[in-house]
Formats: C-alpha cells, sequence, structure tokens
C-alpha cells in the first residue's frame, strides 16, 4: 500500500474515533504526514509504506534542517509520524516502524557537525574522475564547501549566474532573495573542468541547458541525489559523523569563523537575513577552544 491521501484520511478517522483526539490535534498531525508526502513526491522516492526506511524518515529530517525548520517543530512533526507510524502497524498496513529507533530532534539551540578541513580534503581526494560522475561530484563538493551554498542552493545554480571574470556566483537563496558569493581560484577551475569537460558529454534535456549540475539523464539533481553522494563519500572515506550537504555550509562558516573572519561578511555570504542565525558558528569556535584548552593546558588536563 503507498502512502496517500486516502490513507491519511484513515488515519484521521483514527485519531478522531479510537483516540479522541480534538479537530485541531487531528489536524496537526495530518498536516505533518501530507508534509512528508510532498517531500516524498517532491524528491521521487518511493511511497510504498513497506519501502520506506529509517533512512527515508532521516533524509526528510535533513531536509527541514535544511530549510531552516526549527527543532520544535521538528520535534512536532516527528511525533506526528510516530503516531501514524504507530497506527500503520497497529492496523496491520505496515510490517514495520521506521520511526522506532529515531530520538526526536533535540529541543534548544544545536550545535551543527562540522567536518574538519582534512575530512573535506580526504573526500574530495577519494572522488574517481575516470567516472563519467567524478568531475561532477568533485565541483559539487568544492562549491558547496568552498561558497557555503545550501543544497538547494546548488542544485538550482545555472552557468549563467557564474561571473568567471569577477570571481563570483550569483545566488538565489529562501524567498528568492538574490546575494552575490565569492569564489576561489581553486573552486572555479574545478567547477570550469566540469562544465566544459565531463557535462559536454550528457545529452541535455531543453529545460535544463542552464543548469550546472545534471545526472545522466540530462536532468538537474534533487536533493536526495547529492545526500546520498556526500553519504556514500563519507562512508568511503570512514568518516562516522552525521553527515548530509548542509554539512559543508556548516564547515564553511566555521572555518571562515575560526580564522577570524567578520561576523556580518559570514552573515552576508550564506545570506542570513539575522546576524543571530550566524552566530551559531561562533558557538562552535568556542567548542573548539574548550577543547584546545582541555588538551593542552595544565590547569584544564585531567589529573
Amino acid at each position: 500500500m503507498n502512502l496517500s491521501p486516502n490513507l491519511i484520511k484513515h488515519f484521521a478517522d483514527y485519531l478522531r474515533l479510537e483516540l479522541s483526539l480534538s479537530d485541531n490535534s487531528v489536524e496537526a498531525y495530518c498536516h505533518d504526514v501530507h508534509l512528508f508526502l510532498q517531500y516524498l513526491e517532491a524528491e521521487k522516492v518511493s511511497t510504498d509504506i513497506n519501502a520506506i526506511t529509517q533512512e527515508t524518515i532521516e533524509n526528510f529530517f535533513a531536509y527541514l534542517f535544511d530549510m531552516n525548520i526549527g527543532a520544535t517543530s521538528q520535534a512536532r512533526i516527528f511525533s506526528g509520524l510516530k503516531s501514524f507510524w504507530r497506527y500503520l502497524t497497529q492496523e496491520e498496513i505496515a510490517e514495520k516502524d521506521p520511526t522506532l529507533l529515531i530520538s526526536s530532534p533535540t529541543l534548544g539551540r544545536h550545535l551543527p557537525e562540522v567536518l574538519s578541513y582534512e575530512e573535506i580534503q580526504k573526500m574530495i581526494d577519494s572522488i574517481d574522475l575516470s567516472q563519467p560522475t567524478g568531475h561532477r561530484n568533485k565541483a559539487m563538493i568544492e562549491v558547496m564547501y568552498g561558497c557555503g551554498l545550501r543544497v538547494s542552493e546548488l542544485i538550482n545554480l545555472k552557468i549563467s549566474d557564474i561571473y568567471k571574470e569577477d570571481g563570483f556566483l550569483r545566488i538565489f537563496g529562501k524567498g528568492s532573495k538574490e546575494r552575490l558569493v565569492p569564489i576561489g581560484d581553486s573552486s572555479l577551475k574545478i567547477l570550469f573542468q566540469y562544465i566544459e569537460g565531463a557535462r559536454l558529454h550528457v545529452n541535455v534535456k531543453p529545460k535544463f541547458t542552464d543548469t550546472v549540475f545534471l545526472n545522466s539523464r540530462g536532468t538537474g539533481l534533487t536533493r536526495q541525489m547529492v545526500f546520498l553522494i556526500v553519504k556514500d563519500l563519507a562512508e568511503k572515506n570512514g568518516i562516522n559523523k552525521a553527515i548530509s550537504p548542509h554539512t559543508f555550509r556548516h564547515s564553511f562558516a566555521t572555518h571562515l569563523l575560526e580564522g577570524g573572519a567578520n561576523l556580518l561578511a559570514v552573515q552576508q555570504m550564506l545570506g542570513h537575513a539575522s546576524v543571530s542565525t550566524t552566530e551559531i558558528y561562533t558557538h562552535i569556535s568556542d567548542e573548539l577552544l574548550r577543547d584546545t584548552l582541555t588538551s593542552y593546558h595544565p590547569r584544564f588536563k585531567k589529573q
């Protein structure tokens, strides 16, 4: 059976009749499941109930995090999905509950996972450039880390928005807000090695002639595809962290601030509406300072 509006309607009846929940609660729970269904359809992921795994759910929450959905909202959505799968397993519609081993998103300010420069370089160096997707994947990692792009900004990047001579990318972020982001010479070189090399051998569909990053069918990549590429590279290199495409954006900001970059300049490059959002990366740097003291200062070392 597939996840569908009709199945969600039956779930609503269950909440109302079996659990005696209020109309507002029923509406909220069903909204959360509809949101998950919309994600599956947009990312072209199977809606077969028994094909949905723990990884599918985790990818959904990585997507919500990428969209800056707060921890409180994520926790509520997770609660809705858990109730939905409790219903499915009770009614024997689902064979297993993919939410069972997932912890609810932690409330409060979350310090994102960050990769070290060495880990990022290791991932880039491990990409097999003899494969058809090698130069594309290398360029993607370079641009995500080198420019701090959101995954949605990466997959929607246009060739016409690359100002090669000036060393800038024109990025359309949330709410179609436009910003210019600098791109370094090395990242730009790798990007054009893909655009003027491997990309020329792709049979590009008419609607995607200006799209930078393409799949083998000549259309744009999805967030899910980028997530899987990043996850595969991390596993291949033995990096045991909860990594998503957004991790490169976190690493970009953290490494800049650790190197002494101006907070307002980093805010502008990230496209944050408020500097308070960017300030979370200063807390990561504070953690690094504390770890350094704990490791090396005689007064902090454990006896």
